[in-house]
């Protein structure tokens, strides 16, 4: 069987997590199929616009950095568990950031890959808990 969690980690290391030697919108572009799709409990995204979320996270939260903790095959799935973090220096899901606080949150996703790209996933992560770590005095 191959091994999809080959294909699916540089979607953490080089394009969730902030990275000075990765072009963003290129290597997402490799990763993901023309047809993807991300889905969350009330929203689709495509390609493109999952894209430019992520460059704008990049500008918004320089230090942002998703660590994988465990990652699960199973067929042509790989769930991965991760804990994402980062000091946030503007509007961050309505709390005004100032760059002097982070977060550390945990995000489950269930991506579906074929033919060597990921053509899904589904995602949650607890952005309730982030913005508590950046509200809290």
């Amino acid at each position: 069987m191959e091994n999809l969690k080959e294909i699916v980690t540089p979607f953490y290391t080089k394009c969730l997590t902030v990275n000075a030697d990765t072009n963003v919108a290129e290597t997402m572009n490799q990763i993901l199929a023309d047809s993807f799709q991300s889905k969350g409990a009330a929203d689709v995204k495509g390609k493109e616009q999952l894209i430019g979320q992520i460059q704008f996270f990049w500008k918004l939260i320089p230090d942002l950095k998703w660590e994988i903790q465990e990652m699960i095959q199973e067929g042509n799935q790989v769930v991965v568990r991760s804990m994402a973090s980062g000091t946030p220096n503007g509007n961050f899901m309505g709390v005004q950031a100032d760059g002097t606080k982070s977060f550390r949150t945990m995000t489950i996703d269930i991506h579906t890959v074929q033919n060597g790209q990921v053509v899904e996933v589904h995602h949650l992560e607890d952005w309730a808990t982030a913005i508590r770590q950046l509200s809290a005095n």
